[in-house]
């Protein structure tokens, strides 16, 4: 059984009373000897509820509570507790005072009670309109009272984005939240380590971790070190943990330049996953992913500070290691299951992950190019490829690529307002001597 949680200071007191006329009660001296017995009880020491010191209490305190308990047959130990100050709960601020903290409330929802005391004292010392200042212990059941609590600040950029971040959260209500089903959300970020790695160039930089997170079991789909955050990595990560785990339904990332890329954005929509952004300046809607990464910098991170030269293989070795047989298989403190068993456990409603091909050609952009007459060509990033020639009578074609990635252009031929089933690889072209020749 669990340890009962301590009462409080009137239940303490009212037990105390209780245990000291108990007996009295339990068993009335005789007529004529009761006086004897409230003296015997005067004379004995009692422990103090609140400090635990050795005590005694008068004979007319005594006679008081038996005569209290005497007169309450229900609850006689209810009656013993203390009274309730007249004065509780009312407040000791005026006016003046209450509307100069409501102004540097406002104006300062960081600061600290004390802080704002120590403000409010600076104040009052040049509007003397608003008269003494209460203690520090009035003004902070004033702000319990009016529901003021420290915030912690969103961002500390000045921006119009930033303050109708702040000015949402404090008037919305943030509740957490669950996907119902295993691969119903995922999350991924992405977190630059607070260690350096050594580089095949003999420097040091510092790596970039990109992971997902499945929302419902917590389970770490895939974790890899990267050296910089752009869409190529974010799309192998996926990748990677798509082939793991398979494809969810829907995931959930920040506003960054990778995520956000065409690569991304459109690949995500033809693999059937519904892709969802925080609001700006609004960590907290990804807060199972931030939440990880403290794990990884008081765990993984702390295990590698004996590594003298750690580089980039040997961190992802390490990593993949920590997530599989530690993290995966630890049970949670807010599932109570580990992450391993709860994903498997379910339900799911992940689908089969394409091959590799297939996110590949999946994860590309589609732009409109215009076919060049003289040679049947189209220009992609600064390159031109080359168009079958029983296409040459198309003016224009939808070309798919990875801007990171030439080595793989796709077009799809449109016919009208609907685009056709045909796609088909472009290679790489080279002009000579006016004559076309393909490579």
């Amino acid at each position: 059984m669990g340890r009962a949680k301590d009462p409080s200071v009137h239940e303490r007191w009212a037990h105390l009373r209780f245990s000291v006329i108990g007996q009295l009660l339990a068993a009335p001296p005789p007529r004529g000897q009761l006086r004897a017995e409230l003296e015997r009880l005067a004379s004995r020491t009692w422990q103090h509820p609140i400090t635990g010191e050795r005590v005694r209490f008068a004979l007319s305190t005594i006679e008081r509570w038996l005569l209290r308990a005497r007169s309450e047959r229900r609850d006689p130990v209810g009656v013993l507790r203390r009274k309730v100050r007249l004065d509780a709960g009312t407040q000791q601020v005026g006016l003046a005072i209450r509307e100069a903290l409501r102004a540097q409330y406002g104006a300062h929802p960081s600061w600290s009670v004390k802080l704002h005391y120590e403000n409010l004292r600076a104040l009052a010392t040049d509007r003397l309109e608003l008269g003494p200042v209460p203690s520090y212990s009035s003004i902070r059941r004033f702000f319990q009272s009016q529901g003021w609590r420290k915030r912690r600040r969103l961002t500390t950029r000045d921006t119009a984005g930033a303050e109708r971040a702040e000015a949402r959260l404090a008037s919305r209500e943030v509740r957490s939240y669950e996907a119902e089903y295993v691969g119903g959300l995922w999350h991924w970020d992405g977190h630059i380590g607070s260690r350096a790695v050594l580089t095949a160039r003999g420097e040091w930089a510092k790596p970039v971790l990109i992971g997902a997170l499945d929302d419902r079991s917590r389970l770490a789909c895939h974790l890899q070190w990267f050296m910089a955050e752009n869409a190529p990595n974010v799309v192998h990560a996926l990748s990677q943990a798509f082939q793991k785990r398979g494809l969810p339904r829907a995931g959930m990332s920040d506003n960054g330049a990778a995520n956000l890329s065409a690569e991304v954005t459109e690949g995500l929509a033809r693999l059937g996953i519904v892709h969802e952004t925080t609001l700006p300046y609004s960590a907290y809607q990804n807060g199972k992913q931030e939440s990880f990464w403290g794990q990884v910098e008081g765990r993984l991170m702390a295990m590698l500070e004996g590594v003298a030269d750690l580089t980039l293989d040997y961190l992802n070795e390490a990593t993949q290691a920590w997530v599989e047989y530690e993290y995966n298989r630890a049970v949670h403190s807010e599932t109570g299951e580990t992450p391993l068993a709860r994903y498997l456990a379910g339900p799911e409603v992940l689908r089969p992950s394409p091959d590799s091909a297939a996110l590949r050609a999946a994860f590309t952009r589609s732009e409109r190019r215009t076919q060049r007459v003289s040679d049947g060509t189209v220009m992609v990033g600064a390159q031109r490829f080359e168009v079958p020639s029983r296409y040459r009578h198309l003016r224009e074609l939808i070309v798919r690529y990875a801007s990171w990635d030439l080595s793989m252009v796709k077009w799809a031929l449109r016919s009208g307002p609907h685009r056709c089933c045909l796609i088909s690889e472009l290679h790489s072209a080279r002009i000579l001597v006016g004559r076309q020749v393909s490579e």
